[in-house]
């Protein structure tokens, strides 16, 4: 057998879906770029399993796998293409032109934009002049469109498949100006006191709070995907961002404050009548951030990035919606992730690493990480408010790949595959941006 069509698992059924716009994808990446591999450092091993050079997995929380587990999604230079995860072939679900929303939880629909002019034009366009929101069914290769041209940016859609949700401004703010940087997720461009370029981070950070500052009018809207009504959730003229449907509950809502995070009360959930609007994390001291919110896959969890104070100590946080209890998960400096992740049965952490230049100034900190969460307050003796309190405990780490000739500009957005046995990333360590899948078992 090729190693192409090397088994991930068990076989699946043929594809037997004539309608879609291709039936193979045909552009080829670089020829020193492996198809797979076992990391030298870890023992894992590793897969490519896009074709095109410069493709790329969802972003962290999007979903990316139908609800059987079969296949999964993600953009390329030709449009969307979907993979089977038994055999790893690809198939070539949307011409160019058209950038991937999320899967459906429920059904083989995958959710998407279609871009103006037939191509998105940078990471930092948003397209929303002539955009349309589309359903394609995954089986056929129909697409169907749902709304075009609407007052705002869809990111996300609901449980059961009635609503979409996204963010509108009154005015656009570009915060990656000037040159993009080839085969990462763009460039952001700012100059110090000392009149000299600032570093990927820190320009980051800098444009970050500019935009903050702007105080520009927006609003968090729902979209019924039947009859195309636009209702408005919630109002500010704070810089609200990363809209999240719960996987479970399909009127609940999270999102962020977003700007710099020490200066912004991050984590928000609402319901989409806009009612239930809390706050998920209040700070406890100066320089305290949390934030990369997401949602346990029942949905009965928000977890997120939490440091006391900002680049010294590091927790994965929990916090139950219906209790209100709080987990904290430690972890050594090194260890940080840009983004964290959960097994859809909850019991594996997984985390995507970060360079020196980031937040935790990790001196060693480009790996791909599998954790296993422990608790360490289950002495038989506690405090006698211990039920009130923050449950402590610790994630233990393996080093999952070698990151070291990854640049972070691109970020891996790591996800599990549903079956929980690997773990699917975008890297450029061989250059170009391509999907690739860790196995979470070694050997």
């Amino acid at each position: 057998m090729h190693k192409r069509d090397f088994l991930l698992g068990a076989a699946a059924a043929a594809f037997t879906a004539p309608a879609l716009a291709q039936t193979a994808v045909t552009t080829a990446a670089k020829a020193d770029i492996p198809r797979e591999w076992v990391d030298a450092d870890t023992g894992h091993r590793l897969l490519r399993l896009s074709d095109e050079d410069n493709s790329k997995s969802l972003y962290f929380h999007d979903n990316a796998f139908t609800a059987d587990g079969k296949w999964m999604i993600f953009d390329s230079p030709s449009g969307i293409q979907m993979v089977e995860l038994a055999t790893r072939k690809l198939r070539q679900l949307t011409p160019k032109g058209y950038g991937s929303l999320m899967v459906s939880r429920t059904k083989n629909i995958c959710y998407a934009r279609k871009f103006p002019g037939g191509e998105r034009k940078s990471s930092d366009d948003k397209g929303r002049a002539g955009i349309e929101i589309v359903a394609i069914d995954m089986d056929t290769g129909k697409i169907r469109t749902i709304a075009k041209d609407i007052k705002g940016y869809v990111t996300t859609v609901n449980a059961d498949d009635t609503l979409l949700a996204g963010t509108w401004a009154e005015r656009e703010y570009q915060l990656q100006p000037g040159p993009k940087v080839a085969n990462t997720d763009g460039g952001y461009n700012a100059i110090g006191p000392d009149g000299k370029p600032l570093s990927f981070q820190a320009a980051k950070e800098v444009r970050m709070a500019e935009r903050l500052a702007q105080n520009i009018p927006m609003e968090i809207f729902t979209l019924d995907i039947q009859t195309g009504e636009r209702k408005v959730v919630t109002a500010s003229t704070d810089w609200l961002n990363h809209v999240q449907f719960s996987p479970t509950d399909p009127h609940r809502l999270m999102y962020c404050h977003e700007g710099p995070w020490h200066s912004v009360d991050r984590i928000w959930t609402i319901r989409t009548d806009g009612t239930g609007k809390e706050n998920v994390h209040k700070r406890s001291m100066n320089m305290e951030i949390a934030g990369h919110e997401f949602f346990s896959f029942d949905g009965e969890r928000i977890l997120y990035d939490l440091q006391t104070p900002r680049g010294e100590d590091f927790w994965l946080a929990s916090y139950d919606l219906k209790t209100h209890k709080r987990i904290w998960y430690h972890m050594e400096r090194n260890e940080w992730s840009v983004h964290f992740q959960i097994s859809r049965d909850g019991k594996l952490f997984a985390g995507d690493g970060g360079d020196a230049d980031m937040v935790a100034r990790a001196p060693d900190g480009k790996w791909l990480y599998l954790f296993q969460p422990e608790i360490i307050d289950d002495l038989g003796v506690s405090a006698p408010n211990a039920a009130e309190l923050v449950r402590p405990g610790v994630l233990r780490a393996t080093k999952l790949v070698n990151l070291k000739t990854h640049n972070y500009n691109t970020e891996p957005n790591l996800q599990f595959t549903p079956d929980g046995k690997w773990i699917v990333f975008r890297s450029n360590m061989h250059g170009p941006i391509h999907v690739y899948a860790v196995q979470v078992a070694k050997g």
